[in-house]
């Protein structure tokens, strides 16, 4: 059976071609599934023929998560959603609004690709769960089609930082982004598609070769390789200067900005020391840095004080002399916030 949601149009086309179905009713299909929610293969259509749509729907059908539960955030409009999948796990996606602009209110959705994670970062709830399997190209894009179809107000991006590590499900996790980024599946900007990895080098060296446009997000955190390897275990794996070269592969293949992702720990990340260590290992690298408090609710590490924060800004800025910008993490009353998602078990 070919799943509608698991596939970009044009190897849906190729699944279906010895029913020889036009590519205009293939984008139809795929559109109807992936951008207006439909559940089943309509028996008619206009100029096509019923034994044909009759074929079809012994061909193909259209899968669909099961939606366990959805809260919205009284305090920042931050909506998560609780989804199971055919297979056994919850995973959760997040609704992130951005309705500052009355001309251009939209959301982007923070989506998930496994069912909890393998990476065990320390300050992260979903790594706590530990791997329990990958999701399927569908149940990613899924993800999407509920949400939006539960929204007042269109969805215009999608990040790949929810629950699990997007590089270690790398082929569902592009095709997702496929999906999204066709005219006839969400139809969004692939710029407004941004990847996510905690520095999984092998993924960051194939997105390089394989020229994606979508943005790339590394969680960095640390600077220095001991104090990372602690919060981060996959610095073990893949050391700071193994994952710098794979960054700066990427740079001089695109001539794009890296983004890297701080997360900010309340005494233990925030010295100019640190500060001077990471200008020194991206020195010569154009970068953005985005700054995230940490969430955790078991206590164990902190957010900083208003205090200790802005002084850490400004070590960057001086020590740095690159972009660094504080990047908003809501829904924290839903435990909907970076690093907080763990489907029902904690």
């Amino acid at each position: 059976m070919i799943l509608l949601k698991d596939h970009t149009s044009s190897e849906l086309a190729q699944a279906l071609a010895d029913l020889r179905p036009s590519d205009r009713l293939v984008r139809q299909l795929h559109a109807a599934a992936v951008r207006r929610n439909a559940t089943e293969i309509p028996l008619e259509l206009p100029t096509i023929s019923k034994r044909l749509l009759a074929q079809l729907r012994e061909r193909v059908s259209i899968p669909r998560l099961k939606l366990v539960n959805k809260v919205v955030s009284p305090q920042d409009g931050f909506a998560k959603y609780l989804f199971e999948g055919v297979e056994p796990g919850q995973f959760e996606a997040v609704r992130i609004p951005l309705l500052h602009r009355p001309d251009d209110q939209k959301y982007v959705i923070c989506v998930s690709s496994q069912v909890g994670c393998a990476l065990a970062c320390a300050f992260c709830a979903t790594g706590r769960m530990g791997f329990q399997r990958n999701l399927a190209t569908w149940e990613i894009v899924d993800q999407v089609t509920q949400i939006q179809a539960d929204s007042e107000h269109p969805v215009r991006g999608v990040v790949f930082m929810g629950m699990g590590e997007p590089m270690l499900n790398y082929d569902r996790v592009i095709r997702a982004a496929r999906i999204f980024s066709e005219p006839c599946g969400m139809a969004i900007n692939a710029k407004a598609i941004t990847v996510s990895t905690v520095g999984v080098v092998p993924g960051i060296r194939r997105f390089t070769q394989e020229q994606h446009p979508y943005r790339l997000i590394v969680s960095l955190t640390s600077a220095n390789s001991a104090q990372r390897e602690k919060l981060l275990p996959i610095e073990k794996s893949y050391p700071l200067p193994v994952l710098l070269d794979a960054v700066r592969e990427y740079h001089a293949a695109t001539n794009k900005r890296v983004t890297f992702a701080w997360t900010v720990l309340s005494g233990i990340n925030t010295r100019r020391e640190d500060a001077r260590e990471l200008a020194e290992l991206t020195r010569g690298l154009p970068i953005l840095l985005d700054l995230i408090d940490v969430n955790d609710p078991t206590g164990e590490f902190r957010r900083p004080s208003t205090e200790e924060a802005n002084a850490f800004r400004d070590a960057l800025r001086e020590e740095l002399a690159m972009p660094v910008q504080r990047r908003y993490s809501g829904g924290q009353d839903i435990h909907g916030a970076c690093g907080m998602l763990a489907g029902a078990t904690l």
